[in-house]
């Protein structure tokens, strides 16, 4: 007898249920429906992305060989999102951010971005790691094409670079709502130079983004490395916006000097006006960001401050992890129908949290500097002095790259407070030094064991 999608399912989760722990099993399946089964898939419907991705993740094959063996025949288990859970929010108590609208852009918003409407100066949280960059931004906003042109803001991703270039955006249009936006990313303008080039487009190409904008926001220019079809187009668009004083302002993983594949030219004109970079928060930093997400989306009542501290205290490496883990924590109340605590928090983000030493205490105080140039210094035969100092010698030179490329993976302070520490060195000669010891570590394993050595005394500490 041919079983139907339900039964097949709920025969499936019988004999899953024998092998999957079942806190698991009572989250991410229980809440499971059987949509349809033909040609060798079993379609089954999930509340939400997140229990969808869970369970293909964790539980995609065993259910796959389960289903093979309760229908006799090999038969792939497929999840998706239920149909009328996309009509709704997906968590009960949690307030969806607003779909992203487009400001208006004039005759530049043809083949423009949107813009989030959630990213201006007042969602924006200020601490030590973005300051400058923030200040850049606000300075850029208040008197495009004037000061602060090009702006190039760069860090690691979900720092929050995107965020200010949109502030300034929204701010401009705000105060002058004629202006004509062009915000792309640095992979769009490949494609349309290319498309332009094939489809014999280039005069209407260079018209839209040379005399229809006023001002030209690119995310992510590290792309343009390599491309010099691209690179020439986007040289000859750089200066006649310049030259016409429209704001221009540019993101990157990368100072422009650490492009690689990014022609001389580029580099000085992206470093002729400022170049800021944004770094890693710090916990007060964090807790703030955390705090600021839970106002926008109303969740006061529904998140404890103890939460949101614990959070910031175990998550560390970007904003845009910070907010996510919110988004998954009220999916995985909402899912075991249970209270935020911080009990709860640790169940949810058991891969994201660093825990303490007895899995419930916050992780131990981080090393100074200082100790991490002691270290070091012990380690590699020389001084903490001779770090701190300009000389250049030989002998110094790889144990202060390591040191910083330590300093950098356990304080995560910015560029320049690093450089600072090693005799005032700028941010560019502490990316280069952090590469440079990431790719030794990569390639040469005696090396590697001698930094991790180095790493294990000071996490010890």
């Amino acid at each position: 007898m041919q079983l139907s999608a339900k039964d097949a399912w709920k025969r499936i989760l019988d004999e899953a249920q024998r092998h999957i722990e079942p806190h698991h099993f009572e989250a991410f399946l229980q809440p499971t429906e059987a949509i349809a089964l033909d040609d060798g898939r079993l379609i089954v419907g999930a509340p939400d992305g997140f229990a969808v991705e869970t369970n293909e993740q964790r539980h995609g094959d065993l259910l796959t060989r389960i289903a093979g063996d309760v229908l006799d025949r090999p038969t792939a288990v497929v999840f998706r999102v239920q149909e009328e859970r996309l009509k709704r929010p997906q968590m009960d108590f949690f307030v969806a951010s607003p779909a992203p609208s487009a400001v208006p852009v004039g005759g530049a918003a043809r083949n423009a971005q949107p813009l989030n409407d959630r990213y201006t100066f007042e969602t924006f949280v200020i601490g030590k790691s973005n300051e400058l960059a923030a200040a850049a931004a606000h300075a850029a906003a208040e008197s495009p094409g004037k000061t602060y042109n090009p702006l190039f803001i760069y860090g690691a991703t979900g720092l929050g670079k995107t965020h200010l270039m949109q502030a300034i955006a929204h701010k401009v249009c705000e105060r002058h709502p004629e202006t004509r936006v062009l915000y792309v990313g640095a992979e769009q303008f490949i494609n349309e130079v290319i498309e332009s080039i094939h489809g014999r487009t280039m005069p209407e190409f260079r018209r839209r983004y040379r005399a229809d904008v006023d001002l030209f926001l690119v995310d992510d220019v590290h792309f343009l490395e390599g491309k010099e079809m691209t690179q020439e187009e986007f040289f000859h668009t750089f200066n006649a916006l310049y030259e016409s004083n429209k704001q221009i302002v540019l993101t990157s993983d990368r100072p422009p000097k650490e492009i690689p594949g990014l022609e001389a030219r580029l580099v000085s004109r992206f470093e002729w006006g400022m170049v800021a970079d944004i770094g890693q928060p710090d916990l007060e930093h964090r807790i703030a960001i955390l705090q600021k997400k839970q106002e926008q989306d109303h969740l006061e009542r529904t998140i404890p401050d103890d939460v949101l501290r614990f959070i910031a205290e175990h998550v560390r490496s970007s904003v845009r992890e910070l907010e996510g883990c919110i988004i998954k924590l009220l999916l995985f109340a909402s899912l075991k129908h249970k209270e935020i605590s911080i009990e709860l928090a640790r169940e949810a983000l058991s891969d994201k949290i660093r825990a303490g030493e007895d899995g419930d205490q916050p992780s131990r105080p981080l090393p100074t500097m200082g100790k991490i140039q002691e270290v070091v210094a012990r380690r590699w035969g020389v001084t903490a002095e001779g770090l701190r100092s300009k000389a250049r010698i030989k002998t110094l030179v790889v144990p202060r790259q390591i040191a910083m490329y330590l300093a950098r993976e356990l304080l995560q302070p910015n560029l320049v407070d690093i450089g600072q520490a090693f005799g005032g060195r700028d941010h560019s000669t502490v990316i280069h030094s952090v590469s440079k010891v990431e790719r030794q570590m990569a390639r040469d394993r005696s090396f590697r064991e001698r930094v991790e050595h180095a790493r294990s005394e000071l996490s010890a500490l």
